[in-house]
């Protein structure tokens, strides 16, 4: 098998590419379908990466399973022991928008955890990369959380529903509120030390959330759901209850605060 660092390089291409793809299409009138079901938008951009995608990280490890959130699910992942979760555009309403804070989250799952990590902001020329172990760092150089140490003041990414003041205990903490479409991006600025913590208190799909969780635990912050259980991935129904990721002292803060 190959090793971490191995596997840590060829997300890195392959999100390169990625990005490439969606450079060409970016505010090029790309054409657009909605799934259905409140499954929200899809471009040929997505589509386009999402085959590249499969054809080239499948071809470099045949063995690993597969999922995205634009290929058909199969219980044949549920099988292997390793496999890729990646979403090929990670905030595709933004895209079409023309904003340019969507990414590519790519991840390589183990056991339930991931173990290597690209996150690629195109339009920001941002390559976030992490390896269990190795650290998380941003177009080579290393980074790590804020460090904060107090949820007072703390800055925050997250939805407006998030903050809703009957979501928690004693009403809407005392933050600093920001938002980014991304949730794979949210959480790659709380690894780089942008912002003190995310949030998102509904289900989330692991395809958002894979890599940025491991980009946040190896820059030295916490990543649980929004009940302070750890997450794990590859599960038969692939969403997650809530994400809450942040420093220890603003992620657990959050938590104690959470109804």
């Amino acid at each position: 098998m190959p090793g971490i660092e191995a596997d840590v390089a060829l997300l890195k291409e392959a999100a390169l590419a990625a990005g490439a793809i969606a450079r060409r299409h970016f505010r090029n009138g790309p054409e657009t379908w909605d799934k259905g079901d409140g499954q929200g938008p899809v471009t040929e951009a997505d589509l386009e990466i999402d085959a590249m995608l499969r054809t080239d990280l499948g071809s470099a490890r045949p063995d690993y399973g597969w999922m995205s959130e634009e290929t058909p699910d199969s219980p044949d992942r549920l099988t292997r022991e390793t496999l890729f979760i990646v979403d090929p555009i990670d905030g595709t309403r933004a895209f079409i928008e023309g904003s340019r804070s969507f990414s590519h989250s790519l991840a390589i799952v183990r056991n339930g955890l991931p173990v290597a990590a690209a996150v690629h902001v195109p339009l920001l020329d941002r390559t976030y990369l992490a390896g269990a172990g190795l650290g998380a760092t941003l177009n080579g150089e290393r980074i790590r959380t804020t460090g904060r140490g107090a949820l007072t003041a703390a800055t925050v990414l997250g939805t407006k529903p998030s903050f809703a003041p009957e979501r928690w205990k004693g009403g809407t903490p005392p933050v600093e509120r920001a938002f980014r479409s991304s949730l794979a991006y949210r959480l790659a600025l709380v690894a780089q030390g942008r912002f003190d913590a995310m949030i998102t208190l509904r289900m989330a799909w692991e395809w958002d959330i894979a890599a940025g969780a491991l980009l946040v635990a190896e820059a030295g912050g916490r990543v649980t759901d929004r009940t302070g259980d750890a997450l794990r991935f590859n599960n038969p129904h692939p969403q997650l209850d809530g994400v809450v990721a942040g420093t220890p002292a603003v992620a657990d803060g959050l938590l104690a605060r959470l109804v």
